[in-house]
């Protein structure tokens, strides 16, 4: 396994989907220059017609993406930031995630959405909001967050593959990040969470740059002989509620840890599942760590004291051991 950054790994599995399926192509905004760099130099190599640059009008691209997956290609549809995808909600809402089914199955929706997801890097409040419990609420959509660049690799890869609509999540602080990725055909099956880190005492469950946090927080409780499990979902819909709820089952106590809004928000869900299945094994009450519940701040010492830190989550995980 050769260590690559994140981004990195995005642009590896967009090359290598594109060769090995000529129905797969890239469509957005600016994604022959790549802003993020992950599209970058795909042009070269694929041209005009499989990477097509697009004008400013997210809902007509979202829309050129459901009409290509409903006649058989499979687009990746690069929309920059995950606000973005507001701009394209009736798209995703009303045709993408329900077209299948409307169609009693006639019609495949194999058709990715690419976004930027969530704060971090001040990027302002149209660019820094974390977007995905919208689309973990729509029916037939499914939504990835990943967190490390071996898991946005075999993850993309998946999303690409799959014949459902995926909206695919990366992290805006993320794409520096390096990482060990496998230099073979490693495919991470969507739904599938992984234990970042073995514990006993307490479950922290997360996604994207929060599983991260979760490991500093972790690091910082196991020199109070506090040893937690961190579960890091990868896939948000579906969510692998099996991983988490035997984490639960072992250790007796849970903190889900999601950078969004408490209401409604992927920590909420968590926390009401555990409830609701693992109440047996629980100790204490499962606690949320999510989002302050105001507009995202430009301001970087604003922002910070939004987003979710190391020690909201490690105060969380002592008021489960009180």
């Amino acid at each position: 396994m050769a260590r690559k950054t994140y981004i990195a790994a995005i642009k590896e599995a967009l090359a290598e989907e594109m060769r090995r399926d000529s129905t797969v192509f890239l469509i957005g905004e600016d994604v022959r220059i790549g802003v993020f760099a992950g599209t970058r130099g795909l042009h070269a190599e694929f041209g005009d017609l499989r990477v097509i640059d697009t004008p400013i009008s997210e809902l007509a691209v979202a829309g050129a993406g459901v009409g290509a997956a409903a006649t058989g290609l499979r687009p990746v549809v690069d929309l920059m930031f995950g606000t973005f995808l507001y701009l394209a909600f009736d798209q995703l809402a009303n045709q993408a995630g329900a077209m299948r089914y409307m169609y009693g199955g006639q019609v495949k929706m194999p058709l990715v959405y690419m976004v930027q997801n969530g704060g971090g890097i001040s990027a302002g409040h149209h660019h820094s909001q974390a977007v995905h419990p919208f689309f973990m609420n729509m029916p037939l959509i499914k939504v990835v967050f990943p967190s490390t660049p071996r898991d946005v690799k075999g993850l993309l890869k998946a999303a690409i593959r799959d014949d459902n609509p995926v909206v695919f999540l990366n992290h805006i602080a993320l794409g520096g990040q390096r990482g060990e990725v496998p230099d073979n055909d490693e495919i991470i099956p969507l739904g599938q969470g992984e234990i970042k880190r073995e514990g006993r005492d307490v479950t922290i469950c997360a996604a994207g740059m929060m599983v991260h946090t979760a490991l500093k927080a972790a690091a910082k409780l196991a020199e109070e002989e506090v040893e937690a499990e961190v579960v890091d979902l990868r896939t948000l819909k579906p969510w692998d509620e099996e991983l988490v709820l035997a984490s639960v089952a072992k250790t007796g106590r849970f903190v889900a840890l999601d950078e969004s809004y408490p209401v409604c928000g992927g920590a909420s869900e968590w926390c009401a599942s555990v409830a609701e299945k693992g109440f047996a094994s629980l100790k204490a009450a499962p606690q949320r760590v999510s989002n302050k519940p105001v507009p995202m701040p430009f301001s970087p010492v604003l922002e910070k004291a939004v987003i979710p830190s190391v020690d909201d989550v490690v105060a969380a995980v002592r008021k489960t051991l009180s």
